[in-house]
């Protein structure tokens, strides 16, 4: 037995082991139940007594050195695991996809970066308001239409019957914004105001519930419609090329007086004529105006020094012109297949 341990004991040291498959069959081999030092403790009772310490000894150390054997080469794969954490080396060696911005982002640094060039800042408020900022100091009608729950998210009213200062909704434009800056701000004042809206509308192809605006606003003393004019003008031509033209049609809004729809001169068929443009040559793109003499006044601003204009346009509908998008609910799905087709946008 003694020559038949020495033997194994020479296998033990030389072993090595490449996989954790040839760690397991090492284990099987000498250390499992039905292993080498199993059947060599078994036949152990069959030893004379004479020699039975030599032998028993010699045993120990055995099981000892298979045991360290295991132990060290089971440590040494589990640092290599531990390194490797994380990595797939099965995976392509080209470098991960990066995301990208979303379109309706995209248009919105891009309108933001238009106006800053030209002084405006960019200010911001909160998408829960009460009435007072969303519509009571913007001129609206306690019976204007606006009011009513049909197109208001309101999340607590007083009064069913009356307009309250103290109710709560979700704003319907970014145009609170602009009260707040008026109640916070003295004159001159240049601004514009990006964010999220909500209105009780049914979701389609051309309609959503949530959308998303930039509102601008400039008061400063003499300030006319051809400021305003020539302000949305650039604004147009740094959006869709130098040759955009821009036309003004009479509208009416009970924040502005006099009141304007701009138009842009369409860039898919170039003014001719196409299904895009209900075959006009002009896409719709913002409403503005001047400024109310009664919204300066309820925003404690002298409306016989001062003048201004605002206007105020939809991000969804600018991204649907400037990428040809023909679906407003693409922009809310958040499938990967549409939001891939913007990596290169910047």
């Amino acid at each position: 037995m003694l020559e038949k341990i020495n033997e194994l004991s020479q296998e033990i040291n030389t072993f090595s082991a490449l996989s954790n498959e040839d760690l397991e069959s090492f284990r099987l081999k000498f250390l499992s139940k039905k292993g080498l030092l199993s059947d060599l403790f078994e036949d152990f009772k069959n030893i004379a007594p004479e020699h039975k310490k030599e032998v028993g000894q010699k045993l120990n150390l055995l099981k000892q050195q298979a045991l360290e054997k295991y132990n060290t080469i089971k440590s040494s794969f589990l640092v290599t695991d531990e390194k490797s954490e994380g990595t797939d080396l099965s995976r392509s060696s080209y470098p991960f996809q990066l995301g990208s911005r979303h379109p309706i982002s995209i248009v919105r640094n891009e309108i933001i970066d238009i106006f800053s060039r030209i002084g405006f800042i960019v200010s911001e408020g909160p998408e829960i308001e009460n009435d007072d900022h969303v519509f009571t100091k913007l001129n609206f009608a306690p019976e204007h239409p606006a009011r009513d729950m049909q197109d208001t998210f309101y999340i607590s009213r007083l009064s069913m019957e009356d307009s309250n200062p103290e109710d709560i909704l979700l704003r319907t434009h970014t145009s609170s914004v602009q009260v707040r800056v008026m109640q916070s701000q003295k004159p001159p004042i240049r601004t514009i105001s990006p964010g999220r809206v909500f209105r009780n509308e049914a979701i389609s192809a051309r309609a959503h519930c949530i959308f998303h605006q930039v509102e601008g606003l400039y008061i400063d003393e003499n300030v006319s419609f051809a400021d305003l004019k020539q302000t949305l003008l650039f604004f147009s031509r740094e959006m869709f090329g130098k040759d955009t033209e821009i036309r003004l049609r009479p509208s009416y809004f009970p924040f502005t007086e006099p009141s304007a729809e701009m138009d842009v001169s369409c860039k898919i068929c170039g003014g001719k004529g196409c299904n895009v443009c209900k075959y006009t040559g002009w896409l719709e793109v913002l409403g503005c105006g001047m400024v109310h003499p009664n919204v300066l006044e309820a925003c404690n601003i002298d409306s016989k020094k001062y003048t201004g204009f605002a206007f105020g346009m939809g991000i969804e509908r600018l991204a649907m012109l400037k990428y040809q998008v023909n679906d407003l609910r693409l922009y809310f799905e958040n499938d990967i297949r549409f939001l891939d087709q913007f990596k290169t946008a910047l």
